[in-house]
């Protein structure tokens, strides 16, 4: 059961309902995306061969267990394929998107990048591949990579911050000035150069970004530390005997988390920006991977097909608009002056 405080911020998240309905509809996009292989892949959902049923999506199977001659997994596109199936009486169901993020249309009628057509919903780009199967994909990473990205960050933030505010002194004087210095440092130079070293890839990337994001959070626990200390109710708990650790984890931390929670969606936002801008410039994710910032870059080659950077573009409007959204109704629910 909720406490009486907690229903009433859910009650005032809820009636604000721009926030309350991009919070769905956020989970729906995430989902459908945590599915992709079932919305866009170049294998069948279920195949029938002699009676048998198969699920390739799930499970690998070679052309010889579908009478053919090889011991590698087929392809189930294939007009080959299709005539094996068919000697043995069976069938393919195939996702809506029968492309899956790599897979090549080689039956385009125009040159690719090609237009958005019956087959292809949202054009191929300039390796034909499926645009909105790499729009899925894509937006499927970014948002996994955010979502670890923040809770690592709020992690090591939160904890920086409750050790900053609670004890002060020297452990506050020494991490302000710790916090100016790492603050300072060049982050995208820092990608880059290190980028020469070491091949990019997701949880390379998720490493360097943690190494700084988390500073965002810490002044705002600070704060919130530096003011719970001084409450009647923390001296009190104090000279009841209570240790530091409780009294952080139980009197002062649910306080501060309030100014916290209201920062989480604009740091989901920031991440998901970093990580296409890095794309876009060619440091992020290793070549070939789909990715947002790929086709922005693709959209920038290729003018003469402006479907890839508008796909690109209303994707990241949606998605980053619906985060901020679900943010100001959560600022709105957390405010004490409610």
């Amino acid at each position: 059961m909720l406490s009486s405080i907690s229903q009433r911020r859910l009650q005032r998240f809820r009636s604000n309902r721009r926030g309350w309905w991009s919070l769905w509809l956020f989970i729906g996009l995430f989902t459908l995306c945590l599915g992709g292989e079932l919305i866009a892949n170049d294998k069948p959902l279920v195949l029938k061969y002699h009676g048998s049923y198969y699920f390739p999506v799930f499970k690998r199977y070679t052309e010889q267990q579908l009478g053919g001659e090889l011991p590698f997994q087929p392809d189930y596109r294939s007009e080959y394929v299709r005539q094996l199936i068919a000697r043995g009486g069976g069938w393919m169901l195939f996702p809506p998107i029968p492309f899956s993020a790599d897979t090549p249309n080689y039956d385009l009628l125009k040159p690719a990048p090609s237009p958005p057509s019956a087959e292809n919903w949202l054009g191929t780009d300039d390796q034909a591949r499926d645009v909105l199967a790499r729009v899925i994909f894509g937006a499927r990473v970014s948002i996994l990579f955010a979502l670890a990205l923040t809770v690592i960050s709020s992690l090591i933030g939160i904890a920086a911050g409750a050790l900053q505010g609670y004890y002060g002194g020297w452990i506050d004087l020494i991490g302000q000035r710790l916090l100016e210095v790492w603050s300072g440092l060049p982050v995208l130079y820092l990608l880059i150069i290190l980028s020469g070293f070491v091949l990019p890839n997701f949880w390379w990337l998720l490493g360097i970004m943690v190494l700084f994001s988390w500073l965002a959070l810490v002044d705002v626990v600070r704060a919130e530390f530096l003011r719970g200390r001084s409450l009647e109710y923390v001296k009190a708990a104090r000279a009841l005997g209570l240790t530091d650790r409780k009294i952080i984890l139980r009197h002062i931390l649910p306080n501060a988390m309030n100014a916290t929670l209201s920062y989480l969606p604009f740091i989901l936002t920031g991440a998901i920006s970093t990580l296409t801008a890095l794309d876009f410039l060619g440091f992020g994710m290793p070549a070939g991977s789909a990715s947002l910032g790929e086709l922005i870059a693709q959209g920038k080659t290729n003018l003469q097909a402006p479907w890839l950077a508008l796909t690109a573009f209303f994707t990241l409007a949606v998605v980053l608009s619906l985060l901020v959204f679900i943010g100001e109704a959560l600022r709105d629910a957390f405010d004490p002056r409610a």
